[in-house]
């Protein structure tokens, strides 16, 4: 989603700026924009292309200076066009238009609930509106408060907003100085050494500062900070004992851990891949294995200090998660009700905190997340822990997260910086950090004995290989992507635990190659969806040999004889042969309960070879972001 990157320092910070916005271009955006101090006046350059060209238009303009704020927008509120595009200037009230230098530059990530009556205030008492977004209120409020304390303005009218931000903030009155604030966005401070020591940095993500710094502080919900040359300070108005904001809106000083953080640019490289997307899903072997790295058997301790307690305790399991996170928490229901006998809900997290619900005080609550920062999955962690369900653990690609820091347990998978929108590595080592968590819930419940432990095991160790075997099929799975390239629907079949793997293939179609697909548990064909089934429909079936093959078979005729075309991935003992509107690609092997780590390989190959076939962007397709920090 939007990204932010701000600094001070004693040297020309624009190159700094641009180079963070392109480390943050993998997260989504519509828009990009710079501005800094210069000459006693605010400067800045806006596009809705890519970075590139924001570099290209700072460079004819000769933008420079020693501090400034960046941004990739994600459109929420306001289309993406130049005109709505960060930063935003506020001229004060009485400016006499919009092209008016200003004094406060602005930019936000998130979404302010209450813009619509800060606007009607403001508009009240002369300011002048030139976008259609809700973040101008900020740069005009922060116009507003000044008196000559930046630090101060921001402290006064963060009470005021409503919903979710993170922002940077800079003054023309104060040329060496930037206060960022973070209320349920992303928000982090950089501190320079050695040769910049002095210097400070903002971002929302600690990747845009790679070869910047390595000294980050990761702000806590309601911070406030001030970064200076040679100064940085932070502020909340969080009440340490309540964990609640003080009544009274007062911040008091705070100190945050320093951590070194490596992040790691190699990710960025795409070596001998056309895509990001291509070359995260042939990291999956080596993404498992590193996941895999650190288990040495099935313990609660692989997820924490407090797991062995919390597990003895609990007789339920909560799933909470968004998009493809969901599907893997569908797939780990089936086997945390088969193997550890648990009975396990699943809950669309942007839903959850909206209904009624039963809560259950023995419930342990899971939330799936790639970036731990997903504002839906957050809030609706925060919902279940206020209905007193208090066993939280979260599967989560990063360790420093905000969901890391909120749930009591973690299991930390090992995908490394995923790239690509849709994702894939990270989807898959999700899977394996929820299975062994079954595993683990399982043992302390004894439903696990030694033998089928040390299967188990001996199953995840081959797991690399197995995935490596199926990366093989790519050249097979090229030839169906020229047929699915020039259709516009397409159907996904699959049961029981495959089920969800055939959602999470008909999502991946449909982000990326923007071709309408659906899928269904393939007993449910009969009920309806075989009504859309013709020749120029392709019906895509993920077919393991397991005890419901032959109900699959039903089914796969019932395709046929409508004049359907299937296109079936099936185990190699399926038994499933190839003919006249039949097509089949053999799996290398049969994989048993892993087996849905297996299948959604082909799919994702499927998805990508489609729209490389039709020529979209695959990296970054229309409308979608990587990190949806918004509800």
């Amino acid at each position: 989603m939007c990204g932010i990157v701000g600094a001070v320092s004693t040297r020309n910070i624009v190159p700094v700026l641009i180079e963070g916005l392109k480390r943050l271009e993998y997260r989504g955006y519509d828009s990009c924009g710079v501005a800094v101090h210069q000459h006693g006046q605010l400067r800045r350059a806006r596009s809705t292309a890519r970075v590139a060209e924001l570099e290209a238009n700072v460079a004819a303009d000769e933008i420079a200076g020693t501090t400034g704020i960046a941004h990739t927008r994600w459109a929420t509120h306001g289309a993406p066009v130049v005109n709505n595009a960060h930063p935003h200037f506020s001229a004060g009230p009485h400016a006499p238009g919009a092209d008016a230098v200003g004094r406060v530059a602005v930019v936000h990530n998130g979404i302010i609930e209450n813009h619509d009556e800060l606007r009607a205030e403001l508009q009240a008492a002369g300011y002048r509106f030139v976008t259609q977004t809700d973040s101008e209120v900020i740069a005009h409020l922060v116009d507003h408060h000044y008196r000559g304390d930046l630090y101060a303005a921001v402290q006064q009218l963060l009470p005021r907003l409503r919903g979710t931000y993170a922002i940077a903030v800079f003054c023309l009155d104060e040329p060496h100085r930037v206060v960022g604030a973070r209320e349920g966005s992303p928000l982090i401070l950089g501190i320079g050494a050695g040769e910049r020591a002095g210097d400070h940095y903002l971002a929302s993500d600690a990747m845009a500062l790679s070869g910047v710094t390595d000294q980050i502080v990761y702000l806590e919900e309601g911070d406030v900070v001030d970064l200076q040359l040679g100064h940085s300070a932070i502020g909340s108005r969080t009440d340490a004992a309540t964990g609640k904001p003080r009544a009274d809106g007062r911040f008091a000083a705070v100190q945050r851990p320093v951590r070194t953080v490596q992040a790691h640019t190699e990710a960025a490289e795409l070596g001998p891949y056309r895509h990001h997307m291509q070359k995260e899903i042939f990291e999956q072997p080596k993404a498992i294995a590193d996941t895999l790295d650190a288990v040495g058997g099935v313990e609660p301790s692989l997820f924490g200090e407090a797991a062995a307690a919390a597990f003895g305790q609990v007789d339920s399991v909560l799933i909470l998660a968004c998009g493809t996170s969901y599907y893997a928490g569908l797939v780990a229901k089936q086997w945390l009700e088969s193997i550890a006998k648990m009975p396990t809900a699943v809950e669309v997290a942007s839903e959850y905190r909206y209904r009624d619900s039963v809560p259950h005080p023995r419930t342990l609550v899971v939330t799936i997340t790639q970036s731990g920062e997903t504002a839906d999955t957050l809030a609706a962690l925060k919902h279940a822990r206020s209905l007193g369900m208090a066993h939280t653990l979260t599967v989560c690609n990063v360790a420093t997260s905000a969901m890391v820091r909120e749930c009591a347990m973690a299991f930390i998978t090992r995908a490394g910086v995923e790239i690509g929108v849709a994702s894939t590595k990270a989807f898959t080592t999700q899977l394996v950090g929820l299975f062994l968590l079954t595993l683990a819930l399982a043992k302390s419940r004894g439903q696990l004995g030694a033998e089928a432990e040390a299967q188990h095991l001996h199953a995840l160790r081959h797991l690399p290989v197995a995935v490596q075997g199926v990366l093989a099929l790519e050249p097979q799975v090229i030839a169906w992507a020229e047929v699915f390239a020039r259709k516009e629907n397409a159907l996904f079949l699959g049961r029981g635990a495959h089920y969800p793997i055939a959602l999470e293939g008909a999502l991946k179609l449909k982000e990326i190659s923007y071709i309408h697909a659906e899928a269904y548990p393939a007993g449910e064909l009969k009920h309806g969806p075989l009504a859309l089934v013709t020749a120029e429909m392709p019906v895509v079936t993920v077919a393991p040999n397991d005890a419901l093959l032959e109900k699959l078979k039903s089914n796969l005729q019932e395709v046929r004889a409508r004049g359907g075309e299937l296109f079936v991935f099936a185990d190699a003992d399926t038994r499933i042969e190839s003919g006249e509107g039949l097509h089949v690609i053999r799996m290398p092997e049969n994989y048993g309960a892993l087996s849905p780590l297996l299948h959604v390989v082909p799919l994702q190959l499927l998805a990508y070879h489609t729209a490389c076939a039709r020529g979209t962007d695959v990296d970054k397709p229309r409308n979608l972001a990587k990190s949806v920090t918004v509800e």
